[in-house]
């Protein structure tokens, strides 16, 4: 009986402080510093529950399936297709007044595009035919805008053959010494490869240290406010407790749209997108506000202060990814 009081006690004060910690930022810390602690949660029990929702519900599932490849008789007739598009296109872009040289020059670039998509999926031996017969064309043409298309298959063409460390160095061999990659070339190649062969594995683990990586940041997190609020002379723990809060109230908001998200089908990816873009703003408006109400300064100065622990953070959790997915890298092979 006193484990289910102590689980309605909680699940009461959890609703009490949804709320507040969603609808106004910077309250709920105030408050909580103040004495106030009686009608909230823990700030860290309610951080511990909300973040394993938040990674049960938001995390991608293991071993997710790959896409198929796609063949080239099926990008093929994609851009036979999207070639129709162009064409019934014309007449009513003529229409509206484009001119005829805008118009080719968007259908060229859009030619292009699907060329090299087309490309892609080409063997490699297509690809050195379709490369040699284009510069034959090159040589009796001159076209810049042909050169620059030839250096851009290929690079393609490249990366096709360099599909493994092994068939890069066996290209590298058959080289002359002065186009031969030194020794540092060599280890960012190797190290391309390699990630290529293994993002499975590395966006899998790099999702499963998620958590961790979360939680050893709110201390720094907190320490870059301290830092930038060092006037205000308050407590580091008092701005702990505040950057618990905020992590929190963001969790809570990406636990709605996150799977609002990945309902939407690829047809709807704008929409995706919207929501990604207003969940930024979110993050942006909560950020000000809480930082606004908590440390009470003028508005100017908190929104430097805003992008400054902004810039910090996004700079220590690059570096930190960084060091990981070398640390995967290297582990796995």
């Amino acid at each position: 009986s006193h484990s289910i009081a102590h689980y309605f006690h909680f699940d009461n004060k959890f609703f009490q402080t949804l709320k507040p910690l969603i609808t106004k930022p910077g309250i709920v810390t105030l408050d909580y510093l103040a004495g106030k602690r009686a009608r909230y949660i823990n700030p860290v029990s309610m951080y511990i529950f909300v973040s394993i929702v938040y990674f049960i519900v938001v995390s991608p599932p293991k071993h997710k399936q790959k896409d198929k490849p796609r063949t080239y008789t099926e990008v093929l007739k994609q851009r036979k297709k999207q070639q129709e598009a162009i064409h019934k296109v014309e007449q009513p872009l003529k229409t509206v007044g484009i001119s005829e040289e805008i118009s080719k020059t968007a259908q060229q670039a859009i030619n292009q595009d699907m060329d090299r998509e087309l490309f892609r999926v080409m063997s490699f031996s297509q690809q050195d035919s379709t490369l040699k017969a284009l510069r034959n064309n090159y040589k009796q043409t001159k076209s810049d805008t042909l050169a620059k298309f030839i250096a851009k298959l290929e690079g393609i063409h490249i990366i096709k053959n360099d599909s493994t460390y092994n068939a890069y160095l066996a290209r590298q061999q058959k080289l002359t010494d002065d186009k031969k990659d030194n020794f540092a070339e060599r280890l960012i190649e190797k190290r391309r490869i390699g990630l290529g062969q293994n993002s499975d594995l590395i966006n899998e683990k790099l999702e499963a240290n998620r958590p961790k990586q979360y939680f050893l940041f709110m201390p720094l997190m907190a320490l870059f406010i301290m830092i930038n609020f060092r006037r205000n002379h308050i407590k580091y723990l008092d701005h702990l407790i505040f950057t618990i809060h905020g992590m929190t109230a963001f969790f809570i908001v990406s636990i709605v749209v996150q799977p609002i998200k990945k309902i939407f089908p690829e047809s709807l990816s704008l929409l995706s997108t919207i929501l990604e873009l207003g969940l930024i703003a979110w993050i942006c408006w909560y950020l000000f506000k809480s930082l606004k109400t908590f440390y009470q300064r003028k508005t100017s100065t908190t929104i430097w202060r805003m992008l400054w622990v902004i810039i910090l953070y996004a700079i220590l959790l690059r570096m930190s990814e960084t060091v990981m997915i070398n640390i995967i890298f290297y582990l796995a092979t």
